[in-house]
């Protein structure tokens, strides 16, 4: 979850440069830069992860080293599947929270013709981030790991594609 909080901070942090360095007048040039960011956080939040990888695969062969049958206690499968978890948990956390904040703050989602829905559809949405973030964590370990360059792509691209839905 560590890694994928500093890739968002230095995606906000790029994005807020580029909205400050650009002509807030233009509404299109704003649009622009926010699916900007958004595949900027992207591409940031698999750099990220492909570091994950990294660092598991040393720690891996240093518990390898120092274990008495020279295996290491965790498989690379389950370090994919709590990483792939722990992506989606915090990235559902910072979805949902704004949500749960303006289900207490001064209106109520619903009033003016919103869906009676809003909160239950919000909270499956949020679940379906968690669980691909889950597979694509494991489905990105797997391809590093075997070297499946046509897998990343795969991970890369559907991750794109998820995040670029939002600015439809």
């Amino acid at each position: 979850a560590f890694f994928w909080l500093v890739s968002l901070l230095l995606a906000s942090l790029i994005w807020f440069v580029s909205v400050h360095l650009s002509d807030r007048e233009d509404a299109k040039l704003q649009y622009g830069l926010l699916v900007f960011g958004a595949a900027i956080s992207v591409l940031l939040q698999e750099a990220f992860r492909f570091a994950y990888f990294k660092l598991l695969k040393k720690a891996d062969e240093g518990l390898a080293t120092i274990s008495e049958d020279g295996r290491s206690p965790i498989s690379l499968r389950q370090m994919a599947y709590v990483s792939g978890l722990s992506f989606g948990i915090i990235s559902g956390m910072f979805s949902v929270i704004n949500i749960l904040a303006d289900s207490i703050g001064p209106g109520i989602v619903g009033i003016h013709g919103d869906s009676p829905y809003y909160f239950i559809t919000s909270a499956f949405l949020t679940m379906a981030l968690v669980l691909l973030h889950t597979f694509w964590g494991v489905i990105f370990f797997d391809a590093c790991e075997k070297r499946r360059y046509c897998c990343l792509g795969l991970v890369v691209a559907s991750h794109l594609l998820t995040s670029g839905l939002v600015s439809l």
